[in-house]
This record gives C-alpha cells, structure tokens and sequence, in this order.
C-alpha cells in the first residue's frame, strides 16, 4: 500500500516531541482510562439507556481517532533540524523578528506547518496571511499582510533560529 498521496507534514524537533508525547499519553493513559470508564458503565445495567456508555464509547472512538491521524503525520513527518534552517531568509524553523511600522512594535514569530502552529505561543503557519508573506523574504524587507482590519507592515529585522 503506497503512502505516496499522504501529505508530508514539516515539524520542527519540539514540534515533533510535542507529537510523541501526546501520543504516549493517549495509548498509556488516555486509553486505560477510558476502558475502565466503559467497564464501569457495563457493569451499570442496561445500555441501551446508560448515556455513560455512550459517552464512553464515543470518547474511546475520539482517542482512537486522534491516535491514528498522530501516527499518520509521524509517519509523514520530516523533522527540519536546526541546521537545516538558514538565516538569510524566512522558511519553517526561523525565528522571524518584525518591527510593526504602523504601530512602531516588535514582534517575534517562530514560523512552523500548520500541525505545529500555535499563535498563543506566536508559533505562526507557513500558511497564514503572516507566514505566507514573510517565507522567502530576507531581513530589511517590507511585507504588507492583509488582515481583516486592514494592512500591517512588517518590516524584518531578524532571521534567527
């Protein structure tokens, strides 16, 4: 069975340890638990009735699922490491510092794939308005990225990683 149509999914080495981790919890732990949950709402009586079960039933599919798409995008995954990261110019894995021009502040994002981003930890997609417009793009360049409200001017400062 060929694996060829399955999209490779772009992690970073925290992203990747983040993948695994949740993984191990969900077969170790998650999984126990919901097994004793179906256990204890059989020995309730009558299913047919018993929305515990359902519950249950519906949790463990949920875990089940959540376990198999994880071991699919590990399956796909190509880690960058850090020395594949360049710092001339933006793509996944830089630390990207930009001066806001119309508000005059700094902000620093760390460009991931979608299967990492996090926007409350500033981790931002290569496939958001922001991503999008700084990949490829090399410090002391202006980016304008059209958000609902309008556009913002990055200019970079910093590539890092």
């Amino acid at each position: 069975m060929s694996h060829m149509n399955e999209k490779e999914t772009v992690l970073t080495v925290d992203g990747l340890a983040k993948y695994e981790k949740e993984l191990e919890h969900l077969k170790t732990v998650r999984r126990r638990e919901v097994a004793e949950r179906i256990k204890q709402a059989l020995e309730f009586g009558d299913i047919s009735e018993n929305s515990e079960y359902e519950d249950a039933k519906n949790e463990q599919g949920f875990i089940e699922g959540r376990i198999l798409s994880i071991e699919k995008l590990l399956r796909n995954a190509k880690v960058i490491d850090e020395h594949e990261v360049h710092s001339d110019d933006v793509g996944i894995g830089s630390k990207v510092k930009l001066m806001d021009i119309n508000n005059n502040l700094e902000v620093e994002y760390m460009i991931v794939s979608s299967a990492e981003a996090d926007p409350g930890e500033f981790r931002i997609s290569d496939e958001s308005p922001v991503g999008r417009s700084l990949m490829g793009q090399k410090v002391g360049n202006v980016v304008n990225v059209n958000v609902p409200i309008g556009t913002i001017q990055y200019k970079i400062i910093q590539i890092g990683k």
